[in-house]
C-alpha cells in the first residue's frame, strides 16, 4: 500500500453537498493499489449506545488519471455534524485505516480522531450550476466575420489567409439571420466574442462597455438577437473583457492625460510617471501580454471594481443574456471574482460564469467564483492524441480522469470542450489539412461529458492557420462547405441529444490498447448501455467484439474493423 498517495481533506473538492442531505466523499490513491475502499460514517454528537447512526458505504472508483485513481461514494445524511473515516484494503490484502490525516491499524473508534464535516456548513456553501448548462452544445462566434446583414463581395468575404485589421461586414443583424441554420444543427448555446465598442475587428480593446460597437449595430439588435435565440431555446453568453480596456477608454485616456493627478490613476497599475509606450516595447504600466494598447486593470480598487460589476449587471438586466465569458479570467484576483458572481447571481440564478484559462484553474471552481472554464486542457490532449499523434489512448483517457477526479461533480457536466478557438489554428490546420482526424476530434468532443464548443464553421471544414487567419469568414456558400464533414457533425449531434447516456451515464468499464490506438468506453444510464468505440491511428484495428452490431451513428451494421481515425457508437443489449 502506497501510504504516501493517499490523500482526503475536508474541503470543497473532497467532501461537499451535492442538494440538501445528499454528500459525496472522495479519495485519492495510487492507481491500482487498492482493492476495495469502504467509507465509514456516523453522526458526530449522538452516542453509539444512545442510538447507533454508524453506516459504511463501499466506495465506487470513479475516475484514474495516469498515476491516481479517485474513489467516491454517496451518502444520504441528516445530521448536524458527519464524522467520517476509510477503510482500504490493497491488491496484496493488507488493510488499513485512514482517518484525519492519520493510518491506524484496527477501525477507528473515537469520534475526535475522525474526519469532521458540518452538515449545514457544506449545505450553506454549496455549488449552485445553472441545469440548462449541463451537457449543452456551445457554438463559438466571431461576429466580424461570421455573417452579415449587407451585402459583402465573395472575394472580400472568403479571402485567404486574412488578416488581422480586415474589415469584412460582419454584424449582430447577420447572426440573427443565421440562427435557423444553429438551431438545426443543433446548437444550445451561442458564444460571442466582443461586441461593444472598439477601433479593432477582434475588440478585446474595449474603449465603451455600454455600447455595442457601431459595427455590429445597435443594443437593440443584441436585445432582438437574445429573443430570437431564447424563442429558438437557444441561450445567449457574452464575452467580458475585465482584465483590461484599450487606451481610448475614459478612465485611461484621464490617466494618459493629466498622468499622476488623474482620479482614475488607482485603476490602473503605472509603475511611473509619465506613462510611456512603444510598439514592441515594454510599457511602464502593466498590460495584457506586456502589450501597450491594452492597459491592465486594477479591479482591487473598490471604484473599479463596482464599475465593471455594474456593466456585468447591465447586460444581463436590459439584453436578458444568459452569462458571461470572462478573457484572461485566471490574471484577475479571485476576490474580484468572488464578489462578481455574487452580484450576478443575485440579478439572475440562472447565468452562467465561464472563466478563460489555459489549465485546469481548480482555485476558481469551488463554487464562489465561476461555473465554468474553457477547457483547455482537453484541447491540448485532442491535439496531442489525434492531430499530433504524441500521446497514447491511455495517456489521454488518463487525462480526461485527471478532469474527473479533480473537479467537482457538478463542474465536469459543464467544462466548455473545445479542440481550437479564436486564439488558436483551426483544428484542420493543426492535423495537416486531414479531415477524418477533424472528424475524429469532434466525436470525441460530443460523445464524451460536458460542453462541446464548436468554433464557427469547423462543421463545415473551415480551414485557417494561426491568429488572425483561423477568423476567416464563414463558409455559407455551399461550394465552399465539406458536406461530408458536416452531416458527421450532424450525426454526432443527433446521437448526443437522442442517446442520454451519452452524457448522462456513468462509465462502467474502459480499454485502451495503445499499440492498436483505440479507446473504447461502456456508459450505461438505466436500462441503456453503449460502447463508444475511438481508432485514433493510421490502418484498420479489429474489433470482432462488435462485428455484427448496429453502428448509431451512421445507422450501419458494423464489419468488425476500424478505419484510421473512426468512431463508433454501439447499443449493447443487457
Amino acid at each position: 500500500m502506497e501510504f504516501s498517495a493517499i490523500y482526503h481533506d475536508v474541503n470543497k473538492k473532497y467532501c461537499y453537498a451535492l442538494k440538501k442531505g445528499r454528500f459525496l466523499i472522495r479519495l485519492k490513491v495510487k492507481k491500482d493499489d487498492m482493492q476495495k475502499v469502504v467509507l465509514h460514517y456516523q453522526d458526530k454528537y449522538i452516542k453509539v449506545e444512545m442510538l447507533d447512526t454508524r453506516r459504511t458505504v463501499e466506495m465506487r472508483k470513479a475516475a484514474s488519471d495516469c498515476w491516481c485513481d479517485y474513489y467516491e461514494a454517496e451518502i444520504e445524511i441528516d445530521v448536524i455534524c458527519l464524522r467520517y473515516y476509510f477503510e482500504l484494503t490493497d491488491r496484496a490484502g493488507m488493510v488499513s485505516y485512514y482517518s484525519n490525516q492519520e493510518f491506524f491499524s484496527g477501525p477507528v473508534e473515537d469520534t475526535d480522531r475522525m474526519f469532521d464535516c458540518p452538515q449545514n456548513l457544506r449545505e450553506e456553501e454549496m455549488f449552485e450550476i445553472p441545469d440548462w448548462a449541463k451537457n449543452r452544445i456551445v457554438y463559438q462566434i466571431f461576429p466580424s466575420r461570421f455573417a452579415s446583414s449587407k451585402f459583402v463581395e465573395e472575394d472580400k468575404w472568403y479571402q485567404a489567409p486574412i488578416g488581422a485589421r480586415e474589415d469584412i461586414g460582419g454584424d449582430l443583424k447577420g447572426i440573427i439571420g443565421r440562427l435557423e441554420y444553429l438551431r438545426d444543427l443543433g446548437v444550445d448555446v451561442l458564444y460571442l466574442t466582443p461586441v461593444f465598442a472598439s477601433n479593432s475587428t477582434h475588440k478585446y480593446n474595449t474603449i465603451d462597455y455600454y455600447k455595442i460597437d457601431p459595427d455590429f449595430g445597435t443594443e437593440e439588435d443584441l436585445k432582438n438577437l437574445v429573443e430570437r435565440a431564447h424563442g429558438m431555446g437557444m441561450r445567449v453568453i457574452l464575452d467580458g473583457v475585465f482584465n483590461h480596456t484599450s487606451p481610448e477608454f475614459f478612465a485611461f485616456a484621464d490617466l494618459m492625460e493629466k498622468q499622476e493627478k488623474s482620479a482614475y490613476k488607482d485603476w490602473y497599475y503605472p509603475d511611473g510617471f509619465p506613462l510611456k509606450w512603444k510598439w514592441g516595447e515594454k510599457p511602464n504600466y502593466k498590460s495584457f501580454a506586456y502589450f501597450g494598447g491594452m492597459p491592465k486593470l486594477n479591479l482591487l480598487n473598490p471604484e473599479t471594481q463596482e464599475y465593471f460589476i455594474q456593466v456585468g449587471r447591465y447586460w444581463i438586466e436590459k439584453c436578458k443574456i444568459d452569462g458571461w465569458r470572462l478573457d484572461v479570467g485566471d490574471e484577475i484576483s479571485h476576490k474580484f471574482w468572488r464578489n462578481f458572481r455574487r452580484e450576478m447571481k443575485a440579478l439572475n440564478p440562472e447565468a452562467l460564469i465561464v472563466g478563460e484559462v489555459w489549465h485546469c484553474a481548480e482555485d476558481f471552481l469551488d463554487g464562489e467564483e465561476w461555473d465554468s472554464i474553457m477547457n483547455y486542457s482537453f484541447h491540448f490532449s485532442v491535439i496531442d492524441f489525434v492531430a499530433k499523434e504524441s500521446i497514447s489512448p491511455s495517456r489521454f483517457w488518463g487525462n480526461i480522469g485527471y478532469l474527473r477526479g479533480n473537479v467537482h461533480t457538478k463542474v465536469f457536466p459543464v467544462l466548455w470542450n473545445l479542440i481550437d478557438s479564436h486564439d488558436t489554428a483551426r483544428f484542420l490546420h493543426m492535423c495537416g489539412g486531414n479531415k477524418e482526424k477533424l472528424k475524429l476530434a469532434a466525436a470525441l468532443q460530443m460523445l464524451l461529458s460536458g460542453m462541446p464548443v464548436i468554433y464557427y464553421g469547423d462543421e463545415l471544414g473551415m480551414a485557417g492557420g494561426p491568429d488572425p487567419d483561423c477568423r476567416r469568414g464563414m463558409l455559407w456558400d455551399e461550394k465552399y462547405q465539406d458536406q461530408d464533414v458536416f452531416q458527421w457533425y450532424r450525426r454526432l449531434i443527433k446521437a448526443r441529444k437522442e442517446y442520454a447516456c451519452i452524457t448522462e451515464g456513468v462509465v462502467t468499464a474502459s480499454v485502451t490498447d495503445d499499440e492498436k490506438g483505440l479507446l473504447l468506453i461502456t456508459k450505461e444510464l438505466g436500462d441503456e448501455k453503449l460502447a463508444i468505440c475511438f481508432h485514433a491511428k493510421d490502418g484498420e484495428a479489429g474489433l470482432p467484439e462488435y462485428a455484427g452490431a448496429r453502428d448509431v451513428l451512421r445507422g450501419e451494421v458494423f464489419s468488425g474493423f476500424m478505419k484510421p481515425y473512426e468512431a463508433y457508437v454501439f447499443e449493447i443489449k443487457n
